[in-house]
């Protein structure tokens, strides 16, 4: 999995995806997302390491079946709050 961590001011940004579908585009139901590289190509990190930079964020950004259903399992992401873009995975949070 891809991480990258951007900063805006105070806030703390997680860019993460899986590594196969880095630089892809998809699109369905009149939505598309194109997977940068530029902004999601950082790290290549183990699920351990996701999950601990997860805690040092104050909004996600997230595409892919492995970092989304990561962010579930952690409590982050409510399966409801998922949408699903060409049969790919996306979600974004915001820590309040």
């Amino acid at each position: 999995m891809y991480v990258r961590i951007h900063t805006n001011g105070d806030e703390r940004i997680l860019a993460a995806c899986d590594e196969d579908i880095i630089g892809k585009t998809f699109r369905g139901d009149g939505m598309r997302i194109t997977v940068s590289e530029t902004f999601y190509r950082g790290e290549s990190v183990s699920t351990e390491a996701y999950i601990e930079r997860m805690k040092s964020v104050s909004i996600m950004n997230l595409v892919g079946e492995e970092a989304v259903s990561i962010a579930v399992a952690q409590g982050h992401v409510s399966p409801e709050n998922i949408i699903v873009i060409g049969g790919v995975k996306h979600a974004q949070v915001v820590m309040m």
